[in-house]
Formats: C-alpha cells, sequence, structure tokens
C-alpha cells in the first residue's frame, strides 16, 4: 500500500521540530547571560554564568545547528547533555509533569543523534 520511504522527511521534522521548540526554550536565557548578578541553578559547582553558558549551548547553538543539519550529531550531544542535567539535577524530585519536557527532548535529540539529520540537511549534501 505504502511505498514511498519518508524516513528523511520524519527526520527533518524531528531535527526542525524539536530544535525550534528548544530555541523558545534558550533565546529567553540569552538575556539572562548579561544581567549584573546571574541567577541560575548551579548543580556542578562550577558557578552561575559558567553553567548558564553551557545551557545556553545547549539550548541554542546546538539547535541552530541541528535545524540546518549541520554538524548534526556533533551538536546533539550538547541538548543531550542538558537534558540530561535538567532531569538528574534539576527535575528529578519534581512530578513527572514537570520531568516531561526534559524527557521528550532528551529522547527526541537521542533519535537524531542515533539517526542523523536525514538527506534533507547539509551534512548529506
Amino acid at each position: 500500500m505504502f511505498t514511498k520511504n519518508y524516513n528523511d522527511l520524519a527526520l527533518a521534522i524531528l531535527r526542525i521540530g524539536a530544535s525550534a521548540l528548544m530555541l523558545t526554550h534558550g533565546i529567553p536565557k540569552i538575556e539572562r547571560l548579561f544581567a549584573e548578578d546571574i541567577q541560575f541553578p548551579d548543580p556542578l559547582g562550577i558557578g552561575a554564568p559558567t553553567s548558564l553558558s553551557l545551557v545556553i549551548i545547549g539550548e541554542v547553538i546546538g539547535p541552530l545547528f541541528i535545524i540546518f543539519g549541520f554538524r548534526t550529531k556533533l551538536a546533539a550531544i550538547f541538548p543531550i547533555a542538558t537534558m540530561l542535567g535538567a532531569f538528574f539535577f534539576v527535575h528529578l524530585s519534581d512530578p513527572i509533569g514537570k520531568q516531561e519536557k526534559a524527557l521528550l527532548f532528551l529522547m527526541a535529540f537521542l533519535v537524531i543523534f542515533l539517526a542523523g539529520p536525514g538527506k534533507y540537511s547539509i551534512d548529506k549534501r
């Protein structure tokens, strides 16, 4: 019945959709980076500015690379690490409703990392 394979289209939809949604969480954090007194969780003990900078890399820089499909597998490592941190260090004791976003993003970026960007990407050009 269905003879066409839509895997590359599915990967593009996942890659672009998950990354665009991740940007809605990361872009507002950029302004916080330039505040006089940076208030941000520091679960690793590396300082609030460094923690915030790493989260911005995971929620803005990585997803921008992923949207275009440029160095996709490498770029996916950053949101994966960020979502692992969000789950284990920030939301672990929260109810599942609060953990859910981090877990869904984690699963999406794991699939992107494992499957690659598909043919609709700069990586495949």
